[in-house]
């Protein structure tokens, strides 16, 4: 260091040729060389003199009234270099060495040597200023001094478009007041003398304080005294200048009006920097902002659709059967309505919510903010879970739907036969009882007690013969029961009564054949033709009754196998009505014979059959009953197998249809995968393509549609099974639904990659470039890379992530960022998100943090005034409400923490 405090050590004031000296943004050497015309012998102009006099002792004070103290003369109260210390500590921020107390001449001098071994220690170089010449009051030299601190402290670090000190300055302020008329500033003399460049100046910064328009040209003291007024009351600015000074003055002093000038900068560049602050802060809370809409909006959109689902799986769930198959089928008409009205625009809704979360956390993703989190129980996997939870049990209500439509069929059918079997054997049993108990065997003939004899044998026969009918009579009723016929209770009582009276003919049957057989000993001739007739007569005529309630027994089949087989049983039937008819006719030849017999031999025969009441005529009037339903049958027959055939006709027709829809799901699935790896074009090609193939899908809905008709058709028929295909409508259903989900999530993703592109600033050929290297290692064409398959892609985009320990330990940290769950593949999407924070620049929470702070002054708090002063209403109330209290040491009443407020912006992971 030069030894300031030889004897004849000094500085000179003035223009200089030697080296430049350090400092940023040039050297004051360098500068003072460019100013010709700044001649210090100049400064014994008595008006320029005043004028620093009062610019440079205004401008001094404004510094050191932060330590508490000023000046008054300028050439005095620096001469113990006590005040001059203070000075370059204020300004600089810097400690300087501790100042000598002493009041005796060498202590002034050791003072002011220690502030200009400072001064000279930032660059700049003193010519012929020494310490002597401030200690005993050179104005001149005192001047000059103060000159060089403010060009140090105050205007050097002054540049625009990498201009020296003084052209920057110079450019500012032509920037600045190039809108405002009558203001063209050239030079700092003057270009300032009307005032009106100090009022554009202020007007440009803050329009409120100055009424522009109102000034006059012709009016230069009032426009400076404006301009100096509006300056130090509103800015901060101290008054510099006197108004007539500078008017009266051919030439004001340059150095005056730049130090003044100076100042605007200086107040007006901290502005900007808190106006800087205020946008990125601004932009951030936008960004905030729109995000919290689309979370309110989602967890909106997701109590709608999960409280839809928990209302609908109840009435799913429902499985409480009705009592007949009308009320079955209004249940089965609401179901078709939900699928075909109520189910479709929840499935958009669910695609739609899918979409959007997904667009979200590409929204938090992009800047910097943590990935959303749903309410409890509103995650997309508890709507899908819920969803899941809903087509399981539409499926199973469906299958119950129609399982019980099967069952009330059958009872129906079931029921119909007890009561056509159980009047046939009521219509048989009538006036049996009061037969049985008939006592007419006491005043009979001999032949008469043979006759009733025999006529009881008939009787047991034909009581056995209707055994059969019991037995199936009282099954049809178990079977009802099982079954929870609705109308068992009565089915019961009829079957009961049945059995009871069957149980009472047995016996009446039982106690009259011992009545008889008590007195057969005492009959000895019967008509052995009539008894003939009788025995044969009784089964044939049985065989009637049944063959007629066989062909009027009602059936139910489903399919056209079921419907043929009972045809070629009726066919098989109608092949034995020949053998019948000669059976009936050797019936009624005998009966002929015996009244043959006893025409010849002149017996009167006293009436009717003795031995059965099974008369010709019945046998005759029964066959012809027979005759007449075998066609009727026919008919009924060949109704149900033209039925059936339409019903084939529907199975088939359904089948075609479905076998090319299903087919066409299946392939435009296929395409989709195969589109959405080998993409081509820019984005917004790819997603044109993309919306144009999902118009393609959408128009393809007509012939789903159809398939839906032709489904309702095969249900109203009452048809559960198909073997012309293996698509069943749920199939068709479910892939529908998949095909329109798949295609709308593949047009997300390219609308995401969009978002990404443009929001980090990716070029399209570096999105082409990305994609293509992607694809290049995707050899399966699976949507994800393995982690050897992302090394060599990343190998080929210029990552050195070879196999030794650097490379393996970059290689490992690239590997986390795009797979934390560690599932061993990397998607395309996550590839993005890493080359997009790798190439472009993000805000982060520490520059928030940072913007905070500049609009708070450097404190480690802001107030509520602050923020309502430097944002926007709605902004600074929106921070307002979220800042907590700051606790710190420093707190004052009403500050708000904006670090903790910023770090919940972003996460925790961020700081």
């Amino acid at each position: 260091m030069v030894d300031y405090h030889a004897a004849n050590q000094s500085y000179q004031y003035g223009p200089s040729s030697g080296s430049n000296g350090a400092g940023g943004g040039g050297s004051m050497g360098d500068y003072m060389a460019q100013e010709d015309d700044w001649d210090r012998d100049l400064l014994l102009d008595p008006a320029w003199e005043k004028q620093q006099r009062k610019t440079f002792t205004a401008w001094c004070n404004s510094h050191l009234r932060k330590a508490g103290t000023q000046i008054e003369n300028i050439d005095e109260d620096f001469r113990d270099g006590l005040k001059l210390m203070l000075l370059l500590e204020v300004i600089s921020g810097e400690r300087l060495p501790k100042p000598e107390r002493g009041k005796m001449r060498v202590h002034k001098i050791n003072n002011v040597n220690k502030a200009l071994d400072f001064i000279a220690s930032k660059g700049v170089k003193l010519v012929s200023i020494g310490a002597e010449e401030i200690v005993d009051g050179n104005a001149k030299m005192t001047l000059g001094m103060i000159w060089t601190i403010i060009l140090r402290f105050a205007i050097q670090d002054i540049s625009v478009e990498e201009t020296s000190a003084k052209e920057g300055l110079l450019l500012w302020c032509q920037r600045k007041t190039a809108p405002y008329k009558n203001v063209n500033v050239q030079n700092f003399h003057i270009s300032w003398k009307d005032g009106l460049a100090f009022n554009a100046l202020i007007h440009r910064h803050r329009p409120e304080l100055i009424e522009y328009d109102k000034l006059r040209k012709d009016d230069p003291v009032t426009n400076l005294n404006n301009a100096f007024e509006v300056a130090e009351k509103y800015l901060d600015i101290p008054k510099m200048l006197d108004a007539e000074d500078i008017v009266n003055t051919a030439r004001p002093d340059e150095k005056a009006i730049m130090t003044y000038v100076s100042s605007f900068y200086h107040a007006f560049s901290g502005a900007q920097k808190a106006e800087t602050a205020a946008n990125r802060i601004c932009k951030v809370l936008a960004v905030n902002q729109e995000n919290e809409h689309l979370m309110e909006d989602y967890e909106r959109l997701a109590s709608d659709l999960l409280e839809w689902i928990r209302r609908t799986i109840p009435w799913l769930e429902d499985r409480v059967p009705q009592k007949t198959i009308q009320e079955m089928q209004q249940k089965l008409e609401d179901f078709r309505d939900y699928r075909r009205v109520h189910k479709p625009p929840k499935v958009q809704e669910k695609c739609q919510l899918e979409i959007n979360f997904n667009t979200l956390q590409t929204k938090l993703r992009l800047s910097n903010r943590p990935a959303f989190m749903p309410s409890e129980g509103k995650m997309v996997s508890d709507i899908n879970n819920g969803w899941q939870h809903l087509e399981q049990a539409e499926k199973g209500y469906e299958e119950w739907l129609l399982n019980e439509i099967r069952r009330l069929e059958r009872l129906d059918h079931l029921a119909e036969k007890f009561r056509q079997k159980a009047s046939i054997h009521e219509a048989w049993t009538d006036g049996k009882e009061a037969m049985l108990k008939h006592r007419d065997y006491e005043t009979a003939t001999l032949s008469d007690i043979k006759a009733l004899i025999r006529k009881h044998e008939a009787f047991e026969s034909d009581l056995a013969a209707h055994q059969d009918r019991v037995e199936q009579i009282a099954a049809i009723a178990q079977e009802l029961n099982e079954l929870d016929y609705y109308d068992s209770h009565n089915v019961n009582t009829r079957c009961q009564k049945i059995c009871d009276q069957w149980d009472a003919l047995g016996s009446l049957t039982h106690s009259r054949r011992e009545a008889l057989e008590k007195t057969e000993k005492q009959l000895e001739t019967i008509d052995q033709l009539h008894l003939e007739y009788a025995k044969r007569a009784a089964p044939f005529n049985n065989w009637m009754e049944s063959a007629m309630e066989d062909l009027q027994d009602m059936f139910i089949v489903h399919t056209i196998e079921e419907i043929e087989g009972l045809i070629s049983a009726h066919d098989q039937f109608k092949s034995t009505l020949p053998d019948a008819d000669r059976e009936r006719e050797a019936i009624l030849a005998i009966h002929k014979e015996a009244q043959r017999i006893a025409e010849s031999n002149h017996i009167k025969l006293s009436g009717s059959n003795p031995y059965t009441t099974v008369t010709p005529q019945i046998i005759n009037s029964k066959w012809e009953k027979v005759q007449q339903l075998v066609p009727k049958r026919d008919h009924a027959l060949l109704e149900e197998q033209s039925k059936q055939q339409s019903n084939e006709h529907l199975r088939r027709q359904f089948a075609s249809q479905a076998n090319i829809v299903g087919p066409w799901i299946q392939t435009k699935m296929e395409e989709i995968g195969r589109i959405s790896i080998e993409m081509n074009g820019t984005l917004e090609d790819q997603l044109s393509h993309l919306k144009q193939y999902e118009r393609s899908i959408v128009d393809y809905k007509p012939s789903l549609d159809l398939l839906e008709q032709q489904h309702q058709l095969i249900q109203e028929a009452l048809i559960f099974d198909n073997k012309h295909t293996n698509y069943t409508m749920e199939h068709i259903r479910v892939g529908w639904e998949q095909l329109l989900t798949t295609i709308a999530r593949t047009i997300n993703e390219v609308e995401n990659q969009i978002l990404t592109r443009d929001a980090k600033g990716i070029s399209q050929e570096q999105m082409q470039e990305f994609r293509a290297s992607f694809n290049h290692f995707d050899k399966d064409h699976g949507g994800a890379l393995g982690p050897e398959e992302f090394k060599a892609c990343l190998i080929s985009l210029g990552y050195d992530v070879e196999n030794d320990r650097q490379g393996d330990a970059e290689f490992n940290r690239i590997m986390s960022v795009v797979d934390p769950n560690h599932s061993g593949l990397v998607t395309f999407q996550a590839f993005i998100d890493f080359m997009s924070r790798e190439t472009t620049d993000t805000d982060t929470a520490d520059q928030v943090i940072a913007s905070f702070k500049v609009l708070a002054g450097d404190k480690n708090f802001i107030t509520a005034e602050e923020l309502r002063r430097e944002l926007p209403p709605d902004q600074a109330e929106y921070c307002i409400a979220r800042m907590a209290p700051y606790q710190g040491p420093d707190a004052v009443p009403g500050a708000l923490d904006y670090k903790s407020f910023s770090t919940a912006l972003y996460g925790e992971s961020d700081l």
